[in-house]
C-alpha cells in the first residue's frame, strides 16, 4: 500500500519548485560552501561540499519518511542558495568553520559555539563495540580528541556507518530507534559478532588518519543494490567523517607543542 501511495503522490521537491531545475543542472562540480537563505535573505544554514553539484542535488527530494523533520523545515523555508567556490576541500572546510562561528545559522548545530573539551571514546567488549562521548574518558576506554561538540556528531555518524557495515541488509530501516536522527544514549553498543575484528581494525585506521581507507572499507560492506537515498546518505556521512578528522588534525597542528 505504501508503494502505491508513493507512486500516486511523489515526494515533494520544494527547492526544485522554488529554484527551478536549471539551478541544479548548472551547479559547479567543485569544492565550496553554500549558504541557504530565507525570503528576508537571512542565512539559515551553511554547508560545505567536496562537490557542490552532488551535495546540493541531494537536497532535491524532501522525503518525509527518510529525512529528519529539522531538514524538512529547512528545505521548506529556503528561498535562495548562495555559492562560494573554493580551490580545494581544506579551504572550503576552513571557510565553513569561519562562517559557522561568525553567523551561527539557525539550522546549523555543530561548529557554531565553542564547546568544552570532549572526547570520542570506544572500547571492545568481546564481540560488541561500545561508543561514547566523555569529557574525561575512563582508563578502560580508548579515546580520540579533544573535539568539543564535534564528538557527538562523530559518534552519531560512526554509529550509523558501522551499524550498516555490520548489518548491510537491514539498511537504515533496521537502525536502533533514534540513531538515524543522531539521538543516542550516553553509551551505545553495536553487536558485531564475527566481524568485530575488521570493525575495530578499520575504526583504528580511521582515527589514525587513514580516512580514505576507512571510507573505502565501508563502501565494500554495502550491498550493490543499496537504495539511492541510502547510498546518498552514506556518502554524506562519509564526507562528514572526512571533514571531522581533517578539522581535528588541523586544530591539533595549530596547538602549541603539537
Amino acid at each position: 500500500m505504501r508503494a502505491v501511495q508513493q507512486l500516486l503522490f511523489p515526494d515533494p521537491q520544494p527547492l526544485v519548485e522554488r529554484l527551478g531545475c536549471d539551478f541544479f543542472r548548472q551547479l559547479p562540480e567543485c569544492p565550496g560552501v553554500y549558504l541557504m537563505r530565507d525570503t528576508n535573505d537571512v542565512i539559515l544554514y551553511v554547508g560545505k561540499a567536496k562537490n557542490l553539484r552532488k551535495r546540493l542535488n541531494s537536497y532535491r527530494v524532501a522525503n518525509p519518511d527518510r529525512m529528519p523533520r529539522r531538514h524538512l523545515r529547512l528545505l521548506r523555508t529556503v528561498a535562495r542558495i548562495e555559492l562560494q567556490e573554493c580551490p580545494d576541500e581544506p579551504t572550503a572546510l576552513a571557510r565553513e568553520s569561519e562562517l559557522l562561528r561568525t553567523i551561527r545559522p539557525r539550522f546549523n548545530r555543530a561548529g557554531t559555539w565553542p564547546a568544552p573539551p570532549r572526547f570520542f571514546a570506544w572500547r571492545r567488549l568481546e564481540q560488541q563495540l561500545q561508543l561514547a562521548v566523555a569529557e574525561t574518558p575512563d582508563a578502560n576506554w580508548r579515546s580520540y580528541g579533544p573535539l568539543g561538540g564535534t564528538a557527538f556528531v562523530l559518534r552519531a555518524v560512526l554509529a550509523r556507518l558501522l551499524w550498516l557495515a555490520v548489518h548491510p541488509r537491514l539498511g537504515f530501516s533496521g537502525l536502533p530507534v533514534g540513531w538515524f536522527h543522531g539521538i543516542l544514549d550516553l553509551e551505545i553498543g553495536i553487536d558485531c559478532g564475527p566481524t568485530i575484528e575488521p570493525v575495530t581494525f578499520n575504526l583504528e585506521r580511521l582515527l589514525s588518519g587513514q580516512t580514505a581507507e576507512f571510507c573505502e572499507w565501508i563502501r565494500t560492506q554495502l550491498p550493490a543494490d543499496l537504495h539511492p537515498f541510502e547510498k546518498a546518505a552514506v556518502e554524506a556521512d562519509l564526507e562528514m567523517i572526512g571533514d571531522g578528522i581533517a578539522l581535528v588534525s588541523r586544530d591539533q597542528r595549530q596547538m602549541p607543542g603539537i
